[in-house]
């Protein structure tokens, strides 16, 4: 099997970065590659990068899946975001640095990171779900709600709304927009930068900063799956 996140660790600096080259779609396969890199990164590194293939951060969900329903529908929504909450948790500095387009649950992982980077250029950072016939996960929902700008919370998540990534910084879903060919040595340098947090200090804050948005997601997650999973008896 093919292994879709590419895994690299230089001065205390751990790079995931995702490729299935084509649009980087967070299947199953890709979802457990990355718990395991993320273990990996927690063990041996000081900082975490997290970034896509060029032009591509990722498409979110696999949508052959989502969309055939039943418990591999389920399964898959439930370790995405299990992703998201343990990227809200995790006890390294994570940073992302967004190659290109950020759909849906792509655009969620990048609000549970703690700084963005993005490329500018002609890139879409949207949840569209709505568009899909999807009603936005309550999980989806808290996600955003602790990181984007209150209006834009409402036209992100029940409008469906496209940033490019200028507008994705004043709506929140980035921190900064840097020309592409740039966008690697920011993300190093910031991330190079977080390694002067003191370890313990920086886990402890984020957990305290984080305590409300980690309830109201794990509610969330709860309340997502007790009607994913009463749909399904009913089926």
């Amino acid at each position: 099997m093919t292994s879709l996140v590419k895994y690299l660790c230089e001065d205390s600096i751990a790079t995931l970065m995702m490729d299935d080259g084509k649009v980087n779609v967070l299947s199953p396969q890709m979802l457990a590659e990355l718990g395991g890199a993320l273990d990996k990164a927690e063990a041996e590194a000081g900082v975490v990068i997290l970034t896509g293939r060029e032009g591509r951060f990722s498409g979110g969900f696999d949508l052959s899946i989502l969309q055939g329903g039943g418990r591999a529908a389920i399964d898959m929504l439930d370790a995405g975001f299990g992703l998201a909450e343990r990227l809200l948790r995790f006890p390294k500095p994570v940073v992302a640095a967004c190659n290109g387009h950020a759909i849906a649950m792509a655009s969620f992982l990048l609000n549970c990171v703690d700084y963005r980077v993005g490329a500018a250029g002609a890139y879409r950072i949207t949840a569209n779900e709505v568009t899909l016939g999807l009603t936005m996960p309550r999980a989806a929902v808290e996600i955003c709600r602790q990181r984007l700008t209150p209006s834009h919370f409402h036209r992100a998540m029940g409008l469906a709304e496209v940033f490019s990534p200028a507008g994705a910084v004043e709506a929140g879903f980035l921190d900064e927009a840097v020309e592409p060919g740039e966008l690697g040595s920011t993300a190093h340098a910031r991330a190079s930068q977080m390694l002067a947090l003191d370890p313990q200090a920086h886990a402890e804050t984020k957990l305290r900063t984080r305590e409300h948005a980690l309830d109201a997601l794990v509610a969330a997650r709860a309340a997502d799956n007790a009607e994913l999973e009463q749909r399904l008896i009913g089926s």
